[in-house]
């Protein structure tokens, strides 16, 4: 029994550029700055942590209501922009469908989502890749601006949700960042690692990942991997 994590980025899906588009058109809606993401690591981040850095660069407040404006404005772009051409890769990652479908099957693994996305916009990007219904929860970005926290949120989110201890105790986040290792341990969970985002194997692996996986693709090899997690 065990409980898995998802990011969603570089890990279930990728969306063309789509999500730093809107967030770049929301900026310059809402504050009057082009281009006002550009440079920025956003790899791993939180929408919130990437918002924070960008109203700190211009000079500008960063307080609750400016991320209340901001989320407001980028959301419905979203859902324009990922209906557009993509300008990077796009779609989902190798083997996720065949994956998350053999998830469900098994009653053992719960699963979850532990992402930077704002709530609306990751099931805005969810739904166009048709795999929402498989994430009834999760923790999202607006939450916090440190991916540590989302992973603490996660495991108290857990245990109001009524999954049991043994889920709890043997989480496995999922993701392709080095910044999914750190939010793993700072809850104690293992890490399966894919290097279908920005990062190698070896840099994950470098990181502190506990597997990595050059992709999902191999449904029965993850299943093995998280099966050993289990025993």
């Amino acid at each position: 029994m065990s409980l898995l994590l998802f990011d969603i980025d570089g890990t279930l899906l990728l969306s063309g550029g789509a999500g730093i588009r809107a967030m770049t058109r929301a900026f310059e809606d809402v504050f009057g700055f082009r281009d006002a993401f550009e440079g920025s690591d956003v790899a791993g981040r939180t929408d919130r942590f990437i918002l924070s850095c960008a109203l700190t660069r211009l000079g500008l407040p960063d307080t609750p209501e400016e991320h209340r404006l901001f989320r407001e404005a980028y959301v419905p772009l979203l859902r324009q922009e990922i209906l557009r051409p993509p300008t990077g890769r796009y779609g989902l990652m190798p083997g996720i469908q065949p994956l998350l479908d053999a998830l469900r099957d098994r009653g053992s693994m719960h699963f979850a989502l532990l992402t930077g996305n704002y709530e609306p916009a990751a099931y805005v990007k969810l739904a166009h890749f048709e795999i929402d219904g498989f994430f009834e929860w999760g923790v999202f970005g607006e939450e916090s601006t440190e991916r540590d926290e989302l992973a603490r949120i996660a495991l108290r989110r857990a245990e109001a949700r009524g999954l049991p201890p043994a889920a709890r105790e043997q989480s496995v986040v999922i993701g392709d960042t080095p910044h999914d290792v750190t939010c793993a341990r700072a809850i104690g969970a293992r890490v399966l690692a894919v290097a279908t985002g920005n990062f190698s194997e070896d840099e994950l692996r470098a990181a502190g990942a506990d597997v990595t996986l050059p992709d999902l693709s191999d449904t029965e090899r993850v299943l093995r991997v998280l099966r050993e997690v289990e025993n």
